[in-house]
């Protein structure tokens, strides 16, 4: 509180030296546009030593992602600042253009944390000005319909009209891949993402999502929970915005209690957590006003600061243990259900609900009335249990023509091992033996879900160039939960290997029906299997097609491709020769 202060005290004495910002200099009405905001800080980096612009890769819109760097060291290389035992902390704005807050927040504070020589000596801080460039271009005052300003801001989607918060695996955007190279040339170990929220009405301007504490590995789930957490809301309560769980409701409103968000790694937080960093999610209310909604976020990240900077020795080794954990761990969950039998309960300062009459329907519409606020307790059910396990191999291999899934575990600092030479490896491999595909796209794709695996023991033919990947990694929940078909936001689910369920070869069924004679009169076993499908299915019996079907599917002539999923597991540390 009292680094906070003296902050506080030096800011109103240099602001009218500042460098003002767009939002500043509409009296606090308007947001910053991405040209704006990168004219900004391309001076404030040239008037300051301690800050640095740089740029990374591209994005769909054709320009790069920029990267702001603060270091009161004025040293600017993440590996010589990991090596000085400092932190790194990024902030990233505008992934949904529509919620600037952050953008307008870090703009005032990366300028006043220069001006009045308050950059934390441990922490060096990297802010993404604006994530979404493609969004923000496409610039309105109505699509975020229920927010109350700024008076114009930009679009939630990209210019593919992808959702960019729902892009961190499956990387159909170049802004993702630019924003994944961000992150793993810094490897920050605190990650903070602003947004606002919609939803119900309430009396706090600030909400906050944490990365789930069952899916973050515990030795970093104990330090968020009993300690930055708890200081997030003591820091933000002292000045002047108590903050509350975000706000997802079980039911129309937040009477009857709220869920905690399992943040997947499609989302930036969840998939921060595949490599160990603490994420949040920060959302302010839509239904404050902008200024509000700025300054809260302005504080918020200062105490994000502040506390980073006061436990930077305590946040590195948490990290350090918990990579050397993960690289060395057995068992990993794919996927999370909420346990509903565990229960808490929290106090909640809301407004009361009603129904009155719609003036455009005519029947009954729920609304909070403003005059009636109140604080009484609410459930609270934030526990989850990973419903699906897996037993890690001693490594994946993946075929060389596999070349996306290379090139995303490579962008995100796998080590991949390669063949030197063509050789028979016994592996375990997965047939998909069913699964579930949405009926509408979702994001560019048709998801699939509830995979069923049929699990075999097999030598196959690999060749020189096809990769391995030893689970031996700090990356090792990346590595999992991308290629681990049951995994929620495994490549498998978000159909990478599509090709794979297709059959490329069949048969004629009025010459097959001879060879499938042949096959049953030689095959006592065969005919055995299919006289036994025929007495516990009626249907089947019935259907002569499908019962030559599953003569053809269970002799040599079907192929043993179809339906295997092309990367196999290796069980046993056997010897092989690579580079």
């Amino acid at each position: 509180m009292k680094n906070f202060l003296v902050f506080w005290l030096l800011t109103i004495t240099l602001q009218s030296m500042a460098q003002k910002t767009p939002y500043e200099l509409s009296n606090k009405k308007e947001t910053a546009t991405y040209s704006e905001a990168i004219s900004y800080y391309e001076k404030l980096a040239k008037d300051n030593p301690q800050a640095k612009l740089l740029t990374y890769g591209t994005t769909d819109f054709g320009k790069p992602l920029h990267l702001l760097v603060l270091s009161k060291d004025k040293i600017f290389d993440p590996v010589t600042i990991r090596k000085g035992n400092k932190r790194i902390l990024l902030i990233n704005n505008g992934i949904h253009p529509g919620e600037p807050e952050g953008i307008d927040a870090s703009m005032m504070l990366a300028r006043d944390l220069l001006q009045a020589d308050q950059l934390p000596k441990d922490v060096v801080i990297c802010i993404i000005p604006v994530y979404n460039i493609d969004g923000s271009f496409n610039r309105n005052g109505t699509s975020r319909a229920n927010q109350n300003g700024p008076i114009a801001y930009g679009f939630r989607g990209n210019s593919k009209n992808l959702d960019l918060n729902r892009d961190f695996i499956k990387t159909d955007s170049r802004n993702s891949a630019a924003f994944q190279l961000i992150f793993n040339t810094w490897q920050p170990e605190i990650f903070v993402d602003t947004h606002t929220s919609n939803g119900a009405d309430y009396q706090y301007v600030m909400t906050l999502i944490p990365t789930q504490k069952d899916k973050l590995n515990a030795i970093l789930s104990g330090y968020l929970t009993k300690t930055l957490v708890p200081d997030l809301y003591k820091g933000m309560e002292q000045k002047g915005y108590p903050m509350i769980p975000y706000v997802n409701s079980i039911e129309e409103t937040p009477d009857a209690g709220i869920t905690g968000f399992i943040d997947l790694p499609r989302y930036s937080t969840g998939y921060t957590t595949l490599h160990n960093t603490i994420g949040f999610m920060p959302e302010t209310h839509m239904l404050k006003a902008y200024d509000l909604r700025v300054d809260a976020t302005y504080k918020l990240l200062q105490t994000y600061i502040d506390i980073v900077e006061r436990d930077a020795k305590i946040i590195g080794e948490n990290k350090r243990k918990a990579d050397e954990f993960v690289a060395n761990q057995k068992e990993f969950g794919l996927e999370w259900k909420l346990n509903r039998s565990e229960v808490d309960s929290l106090p909640f300062k809301g407004f009361e609900a009603g129904e009155k009459p719609s003036t455009v329907s005519g029947q009954d519409r729920l609304f909070y009335d403003r005059n009636k606020p109140y604080t009484k307790s609410i459930k609270e059910w934030n526990k989850f249990d990973a419903s699906i396990t897996v037993q890690k191999p001693v490594a994946y291999i993946i075929p060389k023509a596999w070349d996306r899934v290379i090139a995303l575990l490579k962008l995100n600092n796998v080590i991949l091992k390669e063949l030197k030479a063509d050789s028979k490896i016994k592996v375990e491999s997965y047939y998909i033996g069913d699964f579930k595909t949405g009926t509408r796209p979702y994001e560019g794709h048709y998801l699939h879900s509830a995979v069923k695996l049929i699990s075999t023991q097999q030598e196959l033919q690999y060749y020189a160039g096809d990769y391995i990947v030893y689970v031996n990694q700090p990356t090792n929940r990346y590595i999992v939960e991308t290629l681990e078909p049951q995994a929620t936001d495994s490549f498998f689910n978000w159909n990478f290997f599509d090709s794979i369920l297709d059959m490329k070869e069949h048969f004629s069924a009025y010459v097959f029906e001879d060879t499938a004679t042949e096959l049953l009169k030689n095959n006592p076993a065969l005919k055995a299997k299919l006289e036994e499908k025929k007495a516990s299915d009626p249907d089947f019996a019935k259907n002569g097609s499908a019962q030559l079907d599953f003569v053809y599917k269970n002799s040599d002539y079907y192929e043993k491709t179809h339906n295997r999923y092309p990367v196999a597991r290796l069980l046993n540390d056997v010897k092989l020769d690579l580079k």
